[in-house]
């Protein structure tokens, strides 16, 4: 089933993960157990995930992060639209994103 994913809302990091730049990929790490899948304790992110993770800042609305990456990658915002709610959506059910 998928999450539901609204635009207009803010999403941000977790408090229960910790996320550090190491070798120009961001590694995030879980500090409590239930996060993710059990086999995995640490996930890295291409260089994709992290544009889109950098930008989920809890301040910006979903919709302002899309144009930034849209106007960024110079792509079509609805191909850009698709790819952000697919790893929200993701990282949401591993419990490393949050709305507010």
């Amino acid at each position: 089933m998928a999450i539901e994913i609204d635009l207009n809302r803010v999403y941000m990091p977790s408090e229960d993960v910790v996320a550090r730049v190491i070798e120009n990929e961001i590694i995030i790490v879980p500090l409590v157990s239930g996060i993710g899948d059990m086999e995995d304790e640490i996930y890295t992110l291409n260089e994709t995930g992290r544009s889109i993770w950098e930008k989920l800042d809890g301040k910006k609305k979903l919709k302002d992060v899309v144009s930034e990456l849209a106007s960024e990658f110079d792509s079509p915002l609805q191909k850009i639209e698709k790819d952000v709610i697919g790893f929200v959506q993701e990282v949401i059910k591993r419990k490393m994103l949050v709305g507010k």
